[in-house]
């Protein structure tokens, strides 16, 4: 990188402005380094969410088996209604498997590939500062905390779908609230990965998203939208994941680089 693009930089972190999406997307074809390794961590994801949604599918669908297809022991306008409610039941509980399935599936894939999505961090955030980065040796060690980190944030996310099926129950407000706590935790799964290549705690990053809450929507409400699609959402986010990844950590060191001057 050229003396006037570090120059660049770090007024860019002085001042920390907003890094649009667009200059991420536009950073990671500049570097085939990070565009060549987002094409892998695409590929790795996507097979890792596929493959665990597959398996979750089929362990959930050969407990269940025998309850759908034991026929009713009524005959009659009572059997009627008995296999009508069946299959009803049927329904409802295909749709809210196959959701829990993908979710689980998702949050594990993310926990596998997290010591690739810190690398690709890292990174970018070595292109990005220059001779101002601070290497950190890649070692077992390091790849033991990354996954220990992510595993943190993936049951943190269990916790919060919970408390999401609570607040759903408070009538208009609760699904406001609903969706700024995925748009929070979608910025949270990001920052993770800057975050914990400097050894800080998960208290410290949910600190981080409350005290820059502004910019945390403004970096969480695409990834959080996305999620919510059904059937592609696999696809699009594990297609998406590096960009969001490089666009986060850009975002976050140009902020606690400003911070630290």
């Amino acid at each position: 990188m050229s003396a006037n693009s570090n120059d660049k930089n770090a007024t860019a972190g002085a001042e920390c402005r907003w890094i649009p999406l667009i200059f991420s997307l536009r950073f990671i074809f500049r570097h085939f380094r990070l565009f060549l390794f987002s094409l892998l961590l695409v590929l790795g994801m996507g097979l890792l969410t596929w493959l665990g949604y597959r398996i979750s599918v089929g362990l959930v669908t050969d407990l269940t088996l025998d309850f759908f297809q034991k026929a009713p022991e009524y005959s009659g306008v009572k059997g009627w209604l008995l296999e009508q409610g069946r299959y009803l039941l049927r329904i409802l509980f295909l749709f809210l498997s196959r959701v829990i399935a993908f979710y689980l599936a998702f949050l594990g894939a993310y926990t596998l590939t997290s010591p690739g999505y810190a690398f690709l961090s890292a990174a970018a955030e070595k292109s990005y500062l220059g001779e101002s980065f601070t290497d950190d040796p890649l070692t077992w060690a390091g790849m033991i905390r990354d996954l220990v980190e992510a595993a943190k944030i993936a049951v943190f996310g269990i916790l919060i779908s919970v408390v999401a099926m609570i607040l759903n129950l408070i009538p208009g407000f609760g699904a406001l609230l609903v969706s700024l706590l995925y748009v929070l935790y979608s910025t949270l799964m990001f920052v993770d990965y800057p975050a914990s290549r400097r050894r800080l705690s998960l208290g410290w990053k949910v600190a981080w998203l409350r005290k820059n809450w502004l910019r945390s929507l403004r970096l969480g409400w695409l990834p959080a939208l996305i999620s919510m699609l059904p059937v592609v959402n696999v696809f699009v986010m594990a297609l998406l994941f590096p960009l969001f990844t490089v666009h986060v950590t850009l975002n976050f060191i140009c902020l606690e680089k400003s911070r630290s001057r």
